[in-house]
C-alpha cells in the first residue's frame, strides 16, 4: 500500500498489480466479495459487542453487591431488603426504646496531641469494645463521628450502664 503513495508515478503499482498482489495478501488468498466482507465485519462487531456487554454486566453486578453491602450496613435488615426489592418501608412502633448517644469528651484535644496511628488505635479499641458489649443484645447501631444505638424493646433490654 505504501508503494501507491510514491511521488514518482513509475514507482507506483498499476491497478492490476494492486488488485492481484495487495488484495490477495489482505484476504490471504481467499476469494471474497463485499457481502462476505460485510458479514465478517458484522460478526466481529457482534462478538465485540457481546464481550463488552458481558464485561459491563460483571461490573454492574460488582457495583450492585457493593451497594447492597453498604445498604445492609447502614439500615436494619428489614428496611434494606424492602428497599432492594422496591417495596415500601412500613414504620415500626415501639412503646419504649432506649437511645444511647456516645461522645468522646475532649476528642479534638486528644487527637491534636496524638500521632495519627494512636488516634486510629484508640478508635479501633473503643469501637471494638462497643461491638463486643452491644453484640450480645438486639441492637441496631448507627455510626458516624458518634455512635447512635437503637435498642429493641422486643427483648425487654434496658441499658442502665454499659460497663
Amino acid at each position: 500500500m505504501k508503494q501507491c503513495w510514491a511521488e514518482a508515478p513509475e514507482r507506483r503499482p498499476t491497478f492490476e498489480e494492486v488488485l492481484i498482489f495487495q488484495f490477495k495478501t489482505i484476504n490471504k488468498g481467499k476469494k471474497t466479495n463485499i457481502i462476505d466482507s460485510m458479514l465478517r465485519m458484522l460478526e466481529q462487531y457482534s462478538s465485540n459487542l457481546e464481550d463488552l456487554i458481558s464485561e459491563r454486566t460483571e461490573e454492574l453486578e460488582v457495583e450492585k453487591q457493593k451497594t447492597e453491602k453498604l445498604l445492609s450496613q447502614m439500615l436494619p435488615p428489614s428496611v434494606a431488603e424492602a428497599l432492594k426489592t422496591g417495596g415500601t418501608v412500613e414504620p415500626e412502633y415501639f412503646d419504649q426504646v432506649t437511645i444511647y448517644f456516645n461522645d468522646i469528651v475532649g476528642f479534638t484535644s486528644i487527637s491534636a496531641l496524638s500521632e495519627p496511628i494512636e488516634v486510629v488505635d484508640l478508635l479501633n479499641d473503643l469501637y471494638s469494645l462497643f461491638d463486643a458489649v452491644l453484640g450480645n443484645h438486639d441492637v441496631y447501631k448507627v455510626r458516624s463521628n458518634f455512635i447512635l444505638c437503637f435498642l429493641s424493646i422486643v427483648f425487654n433490654f434496658y441499658i442502665y450502664f454499659l460497663i
